[in-house]
């Protein structure tokens, strides 16, 4: 069975792309539009001709959807392995979205080498420094391997800020989502720094508690 945690260009290719946008904007779009009157800030902050990794924190399942709806380009996203193995459908539509498999616990060379090749094409990288969702309202036990494969791949970070997304509603038009898209950090040497900015960078489009790790 194919494990989907290295990714060749060729596969972000112009079908995906269709079929991403189709899902986002027909389906999530949608949705999100009627039920949750969903509102992007910044597009004007999208880096134009240059390549970038989008960073965003982590409230629900729908969060790859919103923030591929908020830049409007073909996203390839990170998803732990368990879920490419969960059932036939699942894997098929995550093949179909253009997302691959990684190992939550370390960066390793696959990750590495789909990361290149996501560049390599029209796609750009879609992730969640925080790894799994947080609901405490803080930003804390930010993983420094958004900014490590920034530095090896020599790409911007663009943070997205998500709010509401984790207050559910059955009620059209009662609930509100809102993304927000920050200024773009520079790739550099110093990881931490990158990791320190993009924590600032959300805590303050969110109004979330940054709590900083302690040595």
């Amino acid at each position: 069975m194919r494990k989907f945690t290295k990714r060749d260009a060729k596969e972000f290719n112009r079908w995906r792309a269709f079929f991403q946008w189709f899902v986002v904007n027909f389906i999530y779009g949608f949705y999100y539009k009627v039920m949750y009157r969903l509102e992007v800030q910044g597009r004007e902050n999208i880096p134009k001709n240059k390549k970038f990794i989008c960073a965003a924190n982590h409230l629900s399942a729908a969060d790859p959807f919103l923030t591929i709806f908020a830049t409007r380009k073909p996203t390839a996203y990170m998803a732990k392995e368990d879920l490419f193995h969960s059932n036939f459908l699942m894997t098929l539509f995550l093949d179909w979205l253009g997302a691959f498999a990684v190992n939550r616990d370390k960066l390793d060379v696959s990750t590495i080498k789909t990361a290149l090749s996501v560049k390599n094409s029209n796609w750009v990288l879609g992730l969640f420094p925080q790894g799994t969702r947080v609901l405490n309202g803080k930003i804390e036990d930010v993983s420094r391997g958004f900014a490590a494969l920034a530095k090896t791949t020599k790409t911007d970070i663009l943070p997205i800020a998500i709010i509401g997304a984790d207050k559910k509603t059955k009620i059209p038009f009662t609930g509100k989502v809102i993304l927000k898209i920050g200024e773009s950090i520079p790739v550099c040497d110093d990881i931490d720094l990158m990791v320190e900015q993009w924590c600032e960078s959300i805590a303050k489009m969110t109004g979330l508690e940054y709590v900083k790790a302690t040595v």
